[in-house]
């Protein structure tokens, strides 16, 4: 009896923590235009995505590509960008170990101050714990993000160049994004990106997960093409595919136990 009791709560408490942890920086459902590039009027599909039930919150989000160098090196980043307003309603980004997450949207007077002669239009980012470690970050750093979106000169095509100020580091329990995320003000993710008011998509919360599904079906025949919603499962599915085949060799063995205790 203790073991087919030890067994299956490993089993449940294992994957109620990987979803915990998955769903903390990730949203339940994700709302993007299809193939027509950037979001726009994305306040007003807001309104629309408010009325639907089983929605609790929803914010707008950017989502890039990018490379991050500092003088020990060079890495691979994705960069999202969030509206701090609303962000924290719908995603988790785990513990901030240092620093603010709200210093973003404005430098504090001090960091601003020593900044303002060498460049008046720095801006905050905020990393993952496991990027610091590999690259020798602290806060307050200074570090260049290039975008491989160029822009189009007289020389040719230029990768976007911009310098940010680390102002916080966070640490959500998972390497793949401690060591891949870093996080910027919707406002300056716009203005690097050349965006104008157009965000990648919106994150959506809804009150109970395993109705995402139904609830992303519901909002996206209620918006129409070119709007597509897609939610955690499908998201994940891969790992989620992962657990289920472990369950599965689980049962056997749990099986066999009971076999044998028979």
């Amino acid at each position: 009896v203790a073991a087919l009791i030890i067994v299956l709560a490993v089993m449940n408490g294992f994957e109620e923590d990987l979803r915990t942890k998955i769903l903390g920086i990730k949203s339940h459902i994700e709302l993007t235009t299809d193939l027509s590039g950037p979001m726009k009027d994305y306040e007003k599909v807001r309104e629309k995505i408010a009325d639907t039930p089983g929605v609790l919150a929803s914010t707008p989000f950017i989502y890039t590509q990018a490379m991050m160098r500092n003088a020990n090196g060079v890495t691979g980043v994705i960069i999202r960008g969030l509206d701090t307003q609303s962000a924290f309603k719908v995603i988790n980004l785990g513990k901030i170990r240092e620093g603010n997450i709200e210093h973003v949207n404005k430098l504090p007077d001090e960091l601003a101050d020593r900044y303002k002669k060498e460049d008046t239009g720095i801006s905050g980012i905020v990393i993952g714990k496991e990027m610091a470690k590999n690259l020798g970050i602290f806060l307050y750093d200074r570090i260049t993000i290039i975008s491989p979106v160029g822009v189009s000169t007289p020389m040719g095509m230029v990768p976007l160049m911009k310098k940010f100020v680390v102002v916080g580091i966070f640490e959500s329990g998972f390497y793949e994004y401690d060591s891949t995320l870093a996080y910027l003000s919707l406002k300056s993710c716009q203005d690097f990106l050349q965006m104008g008011n157009t965000v990648t998509g919106i994150d959506i919360k809804v009150d109970d997960i395993y109705k995402a599904d139904s609830i992303a079906r519901k909002i996206q025949s209620k918006l129409g093409f070119p709007y597509w919603a897609h939610n955690w499962m499908q998201m994940n599915k891969n790992l989620f595919a992962a657990l289920k085949l472990e369950k599965r060799v689980m049962f056997i063995i749990l099986s066999l136990i009971v076999l044998v205790a028979a």
